[in-house]
């Protein structure tokens, strides 16, 4: 179907903290990518998006830093909305859901449904706080998990051992905010019937979109509806957030995943009168650019919600990426495990286009990825500097040096092969970096661009101009020969810039200083033609594109991870909670049988990234009211650590005194019983199930190297 306009979509960031790469990397750059892009096509687009101002999380932190909700979403709202301005994510319209126009619109749409007879409504028992007067989401409900005993597991999982719970399953919950023991009352809800809407989805998904999402996109879609769906309850007992508007519904509020994504209408509707146009006409190209966190609320629930109020058009893709870990761990906000976007450009200044290169070239587009400071330095130097840079440098240093500052002639009569074979790759490039964006591809379109600057750097090292201008004495013919060389490496240079314009926008802009065009040649119409530069016309000096990243930065970014981690930890160490983190390996292994399945292959990068080390166990004891663990001292060498294991059931504490063992000793820490625990101990089992431990044969030094 041919499309009039384009309506594109960011998933609303929770004001309630600072953006990250992990958001940048999962839909904010990929989404500002194809909106670029979309423009230089000249099509009709709307860029929309906004911050999620709703929700208990955002009172939770309210409670505790003493402000109102309101103070939360104020200071997160503008740090949030100057990140994106700084990276150059261009939104029409950055909005935020505490509006009027946002409360307005999202009610009209409650009060449809509601008018029409969608809803169900329905009285259950909730766990409530008296002494905050509140009731609580699960998240912030805790108790002692049934699985592992852990005294600090939350009402929908435990940190320690992974398990999904719910606040029924914990034995004495309480409450996070007062830790008073919790009661139930009865409080009434309206829930959207979901499995009324099951045949639908599966036609219009499942049997509609197969061979257009994402494949990771249509799999989630597909199992939500295989397994069968379930009324969702569309509203929430606060004082925050967009209120019911139905009388005798006092201190409820509308669901935040039913009035956040409403928020995407209510932007157009600040952004533009013609919003309906964007959002009600069939010839509307809708898109939405989300984590995977989110694919089931915006290809599930959303499109039910639009389908049951009527006239509005439904996603025609949901190009969902998914997670980006740093460092080799998952982000975690509470442990302050991130890189920040506000951070980042006060470390790096006007270094946004090397942020969002590393990014989109390591982009999460089918499975989860993994940023390391090393590997941005190392794509900034190898590609960015290397390749790209070093190309355009090079064209404008030797037009200026053979060429008296000018874009020399293009003299057909001595063309040769590899001039109309860069001739050619410049058109394919076009054609490549289209298709790469008009799929969703966009980490593939921009090896696509850095390719064609690779292929310009080989053609320049084969024609050799400055060695062809040493013989202009005796050959005043071979000026012809240079004229052509960096003629179509200018105009290489030009169609680089419309090229990347989507991707690094901040380096266009800077190209087309030098080129000393206007940003109108950046239109994609223009992509794959060489008289982009007119002949004769003269240019600007050469400004260095990009500057190479030190070793002595990426220490000290790495560094500052784990200063921010350690911080973190200490402060809930102090404040007896439990950062969120994603539950970790258990410190040993519990005997199980004889062969265990082969684990999914890791590459030598993934291996390399253990720190395995020689220790000797100065001392054992037993961990009260934990018949599995022993809490051993270890010497490393260079420090002595605790290390708690699950081997109680193997040895006795004095025989294992004086032993050397093999640990992991860049294993994240963990508490258990009470007790921080500093790496782990490698075990095997043998045949009949016993454990033993990894050790060398020979004696070595402790705090050496196991490889």
């Amino acid at each position: 179907m041919d499309f009039k306009r384009i309506l594109i979509t960011a998933a609303l960031p929770y004001a309630n903290g600072p953006v990250h790469i992990g958001h940048l990397a999962g839909c904010f750059l990929p989404a500002d990518i194809y909106a670029r892009y979309q423009r230089a096509q000249k099509r009709d687009v709307k860029f929309v998006c906004g911050s999620d101002e709703h929700g208990v999380p955002i009172t939770i932190r309210a409670m505790k830093e003493g402000i109102t909700p309101q103070d939360v979403v104020d200071k997160y709202h503008a740090i949030i909305k100057d990140s994106f301005e700084q990276m150059g994510i261009s939104f029409d319209i950055y909005s935020r859901t505490s509006s009027k126009t946002h409360h307005e619109t999202s009610q009209a749409f409650f009060k449809k449904l509601y008018n029409d007879g969608v809803f169900e409504e329905r009285e259950s028992d909730q766990y409530y706080d008296e002494e905050k007067n509140t009731f609580l989401a699960d998240r912030y409900i805790v108790g002692t998990c049934p699985v592992c005993s852990n005294d600090n597991a939350y009402g929908d999982q435990c940190e320690k051992c992974g398990s999904t719970l719910s606040p029924e399953q914990l034995i004495n919950p309480r409450s996070a905010l007062s830790s008073a023991p919790l009661v139930k009352k009865k409080t009434t809800h309206w829930y959207f019937p979901l499995d009324k809407y099951e045949a639908w989805l599966k036609e219009w998904i499942v049997e509609g979109k197969k061979d257009e999402w994402k494949a990771n996109v249509y799999g989630q879609c597909k199992s939500w509806i295989d397994s069968g769906l379930q009324p969702r309850a569309m509203t929430r007992d606060s004082n925050w957030g967009v209120p019911v508007p139905l009388p005798g519904a006092d201190g409820k509020v509308l669901y935040v995943w039913f009035d956040a994504p409403i928020g995407y209408i209510s932007a157009t509707k600040e952004l533009t009168n013609q919003w309906s146009d964007y959002w009600c006409k069939d010839d509307t190209k809708l898109v939405h650019f989300i984590g995977k966190d989110n694919i089931v609320f915006h290809c599930i629930i959303f499109p039910a919600m639009l389908k049951a109020h009527g006239g509005f058009v439904l996603p025609d893709n949901v190009p969902a990426n998914e997670f980006l870990n740093i460092e080799g761990q998952k982000v975690s906000t509470s442990r302050n495990w991130a890189v920040w976007v506000d951070e980042y450009v006060k470390d790096f200044p006007d270094q946004q286009d090397i942020l969002r290169y590393v990014l989109c070239a390591n982009a999460p587009e089918t499975k989860d990825n993994d940023f390391t400071w090393q590997d941005f330095r190392d794509r900034t130097n190898n590609e960015l500097v290397s390749v790209f840079g070093n190309f355009v440098n090079r064209a404008f240093v030797l037009m200026h040096k053979l060429c008296n500052g000018r874009v020399p002639k293009l003299h057909e009569e001595v063309m040769d092969d590899a001039d109309r074979a860069l001739i050619q790759e410049i058109k394919l490039a076009k054609q490549k970096v289209e298709s790469c964006l008009e799929g969703y591809k966009f980490r593939d379109g921009l090896f696509e661009v850095v390719d064609l600057a690779r292929k310009a750097n080989k053609y320049m090292q084969d024609k050799q101009p400055w060695i062809t201008a040493k013989s202009l004495d005796t050959t005043p013919d071979n000026q012809k020969l240079i004229d052509n060389c960096l003629h179509l490496c200018l105009q290489l240079t030009a169609n680089l810039a419309i090229l990347v314009n989507p991707f690094l926008p901040f380096t266009a802009k800077k190209m087309c200083g030098m080129m000393k065009v206007v940003d109108r040649m950046l239109e994609w119409e223009n992509a794959g033609r060489i008289d982009l530069l007119k002949t004769n016309y003269p240019l600007q000096p050469p400004v260095l594109l990009f500057r190479k990243i030190e070793d002595t930065e990426v220490a000290t970014q790495v560094e500052k991870l784990h200063n921010n981690l350690k911080q973190a930890t200490n402060q809930a160490m102090e404040n007896n909670t439990t950062p969120n983190a994603t539950p970790e390996a258990a410190p040993q292994a519990e005997e199980t049988s004889k062969y265990l399945p082969p684990k999914p292959e890791i590459t030598i990068d993934d291996f390399n990234k253990i720190d395995l080390r020689v220790a000797t166990i100065l001392s054992c004891e037993k961990v009260e009211k934990a018949d599995k663990l022993l809490k051993l001292e270890l010497d490393l060498g260079y420090e002595v650590r605790t290390v708690l294991s699950g081997i109680a059931m193997h040895f006795k504490p004095e025989d294992i005194v004086g032993k050397q063992v093999t640990v992991v000793a860049n294993l994240a820490p963990r508490k258990m019983k009470g007790i921080e625990s500093k790496g782990m101990i490698l075990m095997a089992q043998n045949m009949d199930g016993k454990l033993i431990f990894v050790s060398a044969v020979d004696t070595a030094d402790n705090g050496g190297e196991v490889r």
